[in-house]
């Protein structure tokens, strides 16, 4: 979804909007967001909902203790780290996962995040064969100063021993967003803000993401 707030400026919701329904990883149903209702007009004169969901639910981000024993939690990450240039990179066409050769070139010196936008972004339904990023693109990713990266899947990485693109990323304190909602960007530079919930104690949270065009329009 985005929205035209002035001549200049349109601000994209890369989020996943949670309802009960909703694509969760793997299908798991303990991963399914339960939405319940306490109190209703005209009973109760007010109207209040409880939500029950796992952590890694829709847009959300991975924090070092989710992958690595002993690793901190998400209130590692300052709220700075939380915005600042994105750049979006369309890889729609390649199947399986991401690989070094694909970002081989790239200078990300610049920006702040990478967000790889791939064929995920068009599954309405959990695809067990969802692009992810390899050891070898995390590896390459991680030389560079980056706050975060991101992925339009519920999960960077699939079908690697012992979670090495996690790591590499984590260990590097970079932040891990996953579930974005990329289907309706272009490749390009954002402003990029994301924001996790702010839980004590935890591997991971939901975030609210949008990504900023300024200047590039009449």
């Amino acid at each position: 979804m985005s929205t035209n707030n002035s001549t200049d400026t349109i601000i994209h919701d890369v989020s996943m909007t949670i309802y009960e329904g909703m694509k969760v990883y793997k299908n798991m149903p303990i991963k399914v967001p339960k939405i319940t209702n306490l109190a209703d007009y005209p009973k109760d004169g007010y109207h209040e909902n409880q939500i029950e969901m796992n952590l890694h639910t829709g847009t959300h981000i991975d924090g070092p203790l989710h992958m690595i024993e002993g690793g901190s939690t998400t209130g590692i990450y300052p709220i700075e780290q939380m915005f600042g240039k994105a750049r979006v990179i369309d890889l729609t066409k390649i199947e399986g996962l991401i690989e070094a050769h694909h970002l081989e070139g790239s200078d990300f010196s610049d920006v702040d995040f990478v967000l790889f936008k791939t064929r995920n972004s068009f599954d309405k339904l959990f695809n067990f064969e969802w692009i992810a990023l390899s050891e070898s693109a995390a590896k390459y990713l991680s030389q560079f100063s980056l706050k975060g990266v991101g992925i339009d899947a519920l999960g960077i990485e699939r079908a690697q021993p012992s979670h090495v693109t996690h790591k590499t990323l984590l260990r590097k304190s970079i932040m891990i967003i996953e579930g974005l909602a990329l289907s309706e960007i272009v490749e390009g530079d954002y402003e990029f803000i994301v924001l996790p919930l702010k839980i004590q104690g935890v591997e991971g949270a939901p975030a609210r993401a949008v990504l900023i065009e300024r200047g590039k329009h009449e």
